[in-house]
């Protein structure tokens, strides 16, 4: 089976649109369940303002309440040198550094030109190696943007190439709006990749329904970290027409990492069961829906690993 990291985005990307907040002691929990089911990497929360993304006013309290192990596994959302600062002071060590390759975006996003981004990254790469932590490039709208349509390659390229980003560890290329085809995202990770030698993580939406095949495209092209939430779960707050993540369920189901078993996506449903239920929200994955079709020859069916 084709193999990747897979990154849990449920507690940041995940809960941004939904209307219902979930608490600290909530979240934690949560964290904890993906982190026992075996999800190597999670994202935990953001550092933008709580007025503009409410669900993650408790982002703070909620890296404050993991251990070091277990934040050691963890990305928090960052735009600034200033939300670094924070996040490490309470022992977040794993940023991942958002800017647009879309200048319209970057505006509707965080507040400033995607040149401003670029040149404050020096100093929140400086804030993260201070205290021994790391940095991702996140590059949104890698594919297409909201308000400009599709985005040239080039120019997500030339931020891939900017020296100012050099000390990043990985390059995130994001299709926020979940528009972009295999051939696209196979296109660009594939030159992403000859042109750095950093790693490469690729985050799909399914709003097209090519969120599985997106992120299989990123993993045969040379992204060895794909990004999904418990059912589909998300968007982004600040492009018109983005839908859910790639589900995690489905993710997994595709690549079967040695760690997946039958028993660890009955785990990972339940889980996914009850947060969507708290927060009023429907289950997008299609795994979701094939486990628990009426089979008992089919040992990833819940009602075959009942029988068994």
């Amino acid at each position: 089976m084709t193999t990747a990291t897979l990154r849990d985005v449920t507690l940041r990307d995940g809960l941004q649109l939904t209307g219902k907040p979930l608490s600290t002691e909530r979240k934690i929990a949560l964290a904890r369940a993906l982190l026992a089911a075996g999800i190597p990497q999670l994202e935990v929360g953001s550092m933008a303002r709580p007025e503009l993304v409410p669900p993650m006013a408790n982002t703070v309290e909620v890296l404050e309440g993991l251990t070091p192990a277990e934040l050691d596994r963890c990305w928090v959302w960052v735009a600034t040198p200033r939300h670094v600062e924070r996040a490490a002071a309470v022992g977040a060590r794993h940023f991942q550094y958002c800017l647009s390759a879309s200048d319209a975006h970057n505006r509707a996003n965080i507040g400033r030109s995607t040149e401003a981004s670029l040149a404050a990254m020096p100093d929140a790469i400086a804030a993260a190696r201070s205290v021994g932590g790391t940095v991702q490039l996140c590059i949104a709208t890698a594919f297409t943007c909201p308000f400009d349509g599709p985005v040239d390659p080039d120019v997500v390229l030339r931020i891939v190439e900017d020296e100012r980003a050099s000390g990043a560890t990985e390059v995130v290329l994001c299709d926020t709006l979940g528009q972009a085809v295999p051939a696209e995202v196979s296109a660009l990770v594939g030159e992403v990749g000859r042109l750095d030698r950093r790693g490469i993580v690729f985050h799909g939406h399914d709003t097209w329904g090519l969120g599985v095949a997106n992120s299989l495209a990123a993993i045969d092209a040379g992204a060895g970290t794909v990004d999904g939430s418990l059912g589909g779960l998300g968007g982004c707050p600040f492009a018109p027409g983005a839908g859910g993540n790639t589900p995690t369920e489905d993710l997994l189901f595709a690549t079967r990492p040695p760690w997946f078993s039958p028993g660890t996506l009955a785990a990972l449903l339940n889980v996914a069961d009850g947060v969507l239920t708290e927060l009023g929200e429907s289950n997008r994955s299609r795994t979701a829906d094939g486990a628990r079709s009426t089979t008992t020859a089919f040992p990833w069916a819940l009602d075959s690993q009942s029988v068994g």
